[in-house]
């Protein structure tokens, strides 16, 4: 953990404040802090600074006022690439679609984006699994399942292996 990995990811939080829009208790989940989670799980796991950075702004281009050219200027290409392979194409109104298209995408960019997704989804699992949203744990599974569908064999890192037991707890939750 370097000290440039930790002033890179406080402009990050610092960015996404500035940009998100305010979580109330109608907010499906408090995005910010999901997002700060995400890429808190990567830095505690130890994955390189682009894959921490994109976990951290993997909502930033869907969810808040952040462009991919503000994003660009402060944390680079490669991290804008993974934030890019991460973020879903509302033009596809079907959600399996859109979910495989997003999945696929991810896999396509390589395994750094796949990690990111990954972590996306395994926190994704942990809240509502405690909030006991079967809908959003539904949406969890169908992310679950395309990952480990469009996962590249030669991709085997161990957050792959994290995902498989919430994938299997929640098996009975299809649509």
């Amino acid at each position: 953990m370097t000290k440039s990995l930790n002033v890179k990811f406080e402009k990050g939080v610092r960015l996404l404040v500035e940009h998100f829009p305010v979580s109330d208790e109608s907010s499906r989940k408090p995005v910010l802090f999901h997002d700060i989670r995400v890429g808190t799980y990567l830095y505690n796991h130890d994955y390189s600074e682009d894959i921490v950075l994109a976990g951290l702004l993997h909502d930033a281009i869907e969810f808040s006022s952040a462009t991919e050219e503000i994003l660009k200027a402060e944390f680079g290409d490669n991290v804008v690439k993974l934030v890019l392979a991460n973020t879903k194409d509302d033009s596809i109104q079907d959600k399996h679609e859109k979910t495989a298209e997003l999945i696929q995408r991810c896999a396509d960019n390589g395994q750094d984006a796949l990690i990111v997704k990954t972590a996306d989804i395994l926190d994704s699992f942990k809240w509502y699994a405690s909030q006991d949203s079967v809908e959003q744990l539904k949406y969890c599974m169908r992310n679950a399942n395309a990952i480990f569908k469009y996962k590249k064999d030669e991709f085997d890192d161990k957050i792959f292996h994290e995902l498989d037991p919430w994938k299997k707890r929640f098996a009975n939750l299809t649509e």
